[in-house]
This record gives C-alpha cells, sequence and structure tokens, in this order.
C-alpha cells in the first residue's frame, strides 16, 4: 500500500515537472497550484485523508472492544452496554473522535463532494488492519479494490469545485432553508423514523441496510451541520464571531443529536456484522446521500462545466466499484465452499446456496470460526 501511495504520488509530480527528490514545500505549492487545486481544498485535502486514516482504524479498535464485551456480556446488537466498560471501545471511540475532528475541520476548507468520497481511504485501512488484527481474509482482488478506491479519489481530487465563500454563518442558515433543502430534511427524517419504529424491530438483526440506512441518512444531515459549524469557527478565528447569532448554536445542537444517533446504530450493525462489509457499504451509502444533501443546499455543481461534473461522477463510480469489489472478494482465499459463493450480507442458518444479499445469516459457508462465534 505504501509502494502504491508513493506510485501514484511520483506520477503527480512528474505532471509537474518535478521529481520526488526535489520535493519541498515550495516545488510542492507549485504542484498543487498548478493542479487547479486551491490552497483551501489541499488544505482540506490533507485533513481528509488524515481523519480517514484514524476512522479506518477505530472500526477495528471498537469491533475488538465489541467482540470482548460480547463475551462476557450483553451484546449491543441485542441492545447492551457493556462495551462502555471495555478499554478497546473507547481506545477505538478516541480514534475515531479524532479522525472526526480532523473531517469535521476538512469540511470547513472543501466542498463536501472533495471531503466525503476521501472516506473511501478509511475503508483501506480498515480492512487491512481487520485482515492483521481480525483475522478476516483480504483476497488479491480486495487489493485491487483499494487500488480503485485510491485512482477514484484522485480523480475526484483534482477536479473538485472550489469552496463558495461565506462571510456569515447567516448565508449558511439561508441556504439550509430554502424549500429544495427542507423537502429533502423532511423526507430524510421520515424515512429514518420508519427504519427506527418499523424495520428495526423486524429486520435489524437478519438486514444490515436497516442499520446503515438509519447512520447514512442522518450522516448527509450531520455532514451539513458539521459544514455549517466549521465555517462558522473558521470565520469565528479569522475574527468575525459567529456564535452570537442563534444559528451557529442550532446548528450544533443539530450536530450532537445525528452524532449520537449515529454512533448508536453503528455500535448494533459493528456488533451484528462483518466489519469488512459494513465499512463499504456505509461509506457507499453515506457518500451518495451526503453528495446529494450538499448539491441540494450548497449547489456546488453550480460553478463547473459539464466535464468536470462527469469526470468527479467517473471518479465516484471508480471508488464505488472498489468498495464493493473489496468486501465482494472478502472471504475468498479461506477455505473452499461447497456452494462455491461465499456469503456476503447473510447470516441465518444457511449450509449451501447462495444467500439473499443484505443479511446477515450465520452461515458456516466461507467464514473462519472466529467470526462464526460472533455472529
Amino acid at each position: 500500500m505504501i509502494v502504491l501511495v508513493l506510485f501514484i504520488l511520483e506520477l503527480v509530480l512528474c505532471s509537474c515537472g518535478i521529481g520526488i527528490g526535489d520535493l519541498g514545500p515550495a516545488n510542492f505549492g507549485y504542484c498543487v497550484s498548478s493542479m487547479g487545486v486551491s490552497s483551501d481544498n489541499f488544505h482540506g485535502l490533507v485533513l481528509a485523508i488524515s481523519s480517514s486514516i484514524f476512522i479506518g482504524s477505530s472500526f477495528i479498535v471498537k469491533k475488538k472492544g465489541l467482540k470482548k464485551a460480547g463475551a462476557t456480556g450483553t451484546r449491543a446488537g441485542m441492545g447492551g452496554h457493556s462495551y462502555l466498560y471495555e478499554p478497546w471501545w473507547w481506545a477505538g471511540m478516541i480514534s475515531m473522535i479524532v479522525g472526526e475532528a480532523a473531517n469535521f475541520a476538512a469540511y470547513a476548507f472543501a466542498p463536501a463532494i472533495l471531503v466525503t468520497p476521501l472516506g473511501a481511504l478509511s475503508i483501506i485501512f480498515s480492512a487491512v488492519l481487520a485482515h492483521f488484527i481480525l483475522k478476516e481474509k483480504l483476497h488479491i482482488f480486495g487489493v485491487l479494490g483499494c487500488v480503485l478506491c485510491v485512482v477514484g479519489s484522485t480523480s475526484i481530487v483534482l477536479h473538485a469545485p472550489q469552496e463558495r465563500a461565506m462571510e456569515s454563518v447567516k448565508e449558511v442558515w439561508h441556504l439550509a432553508t430554502e424549500p429544495g433543502f427542507l423537502v429533502y430534511t423532511g423526507l430524510v427524517l421520515i424515512a429514518v423514523a420508519v427504519l427506527i419504529f418499523r424495520y428495526v424491530p423486524r429486520y435489524g438483526q437478519t438486514h444490515m441496510v436497516v442499520y446503515v440506512g438509519i447512520c447514512s441518512l442522518m450522516g448527509s444531515l450531520t455532514v451539513m451541520g458539521v459544514k455549517a459549524v466549521g465555517i462558522a469557527l473558521k470565520l469565528t478565528f479569522s475574527g468575525l464571531n459567529q456564535f452570537i447569532y442563534f444559528q451557529t448554536w442550532l446548528f450544533t445542537i443539530i450536530v450532537v443529536f445525528c452524532c449520537l444517533l449515529q454512533v448508536n446504530y453503528l455500535n448494533k450493525a459493528l456488533d451484528t456484522f462483518n466489519t469488512a462489509v459494513i465499512s463499504p457499504v456505509y461509506y457507499v451509502m453515506f457518500t451518495t446521500f451526503t453528495i446529494l444533501a450538499s448539491m441540494i443546499m450548497f449547489k456546488e455543481w453550480d460553478s463547473q462545466e459539464a466535464s468536470q461534473i462527469v469526470t468527479e461522477l467517473c471518479g465516484f463510480v471508480t471508488i464505488l466499484s472498489g468498495t464493493f469489489l473489496l468486501h465482494r472478494t472478502k472471504d475468498m482465499g479461506g477455505r473452499p465452499s461447497p456452494s462455491g459463493e461465499a456469503p456476503v450480507f447473510t447470516n441465518t442458518n444457511s449450509s449451501s446456496g447462495e444467500s439473499p444479499a443484505f443479511t446477515n445469516t450465520n452461515s458456516h459457508v466461507g467464514m473462519n470460526s472466529e467470526q462464526q462465534h460472533i455472529s
């Protein structure tokens, strides 16, 4: 993976006429500007990559804590909270908080369409760590999926729109209260309420899309709130205090509420389903809804040409392809499956045949014994 990153860096530097041995702050700054990446977008890029490292690691550490807590108490997937007494879970939580803080700051500098897709990098770190720490197999095609994620991310970074200049948090509030975004928010809240009160009791333990759907839908609203608070902090640090406006505090309350709801259902998902499956599916759904919300609220594509938008969409599709290839081949390379098909989303007692998509079935096909014990 390090070789891959260095290879891509070498290609980027060569496109600017700079050798990797001549890399320095001045030359690197020149290279960034020559590629059309603004200073703010570059700062957001660095913060987003740092965020991916911490968040990707947190999935594995939290999973380890949930496994230990589930062995001695009621599992989180069954409504238990014994993981709160597990140091491993708190270590993972701290790692996630640090990653989210970096992600928080990234949204203050760069548009959501740049920052959010870079979350694919956290999938790479999560999958690699899961291979070595949780003994969840990573097939060669999983590595290819990682490569596709990196290529797609690079495409988006090079063609991302410039951050919209904001002079006050009131401008963000005006965008958030326009009819288009109000309709989107209403639809999201209705969908989340239906999932929580109707589908969680029935299908929460067998269909991963229920938990992940709640996290993803609320996550899109969280990002919009985070971006608003981030802009307020950025302006406040520059000398324009934004905390005198009630809008800043309202955005803060929204962020806290949405985050708490996400953490609750993400814990349930992690405790019930395979980590290598949760990470990519959560990323795909979360990124899709976030880009949609950002497009509606901030209208980031209005200033771009059609060719730039198409390139960004192609980069996003490339990342989606990489994530699905990564999780689909996760169980390949283990012991042979009688049915020839390794279960990915399922967990019902099955001995053969392909299991239905987006479910979690305790299958004895293509899974290691440790994962069977947990599921």
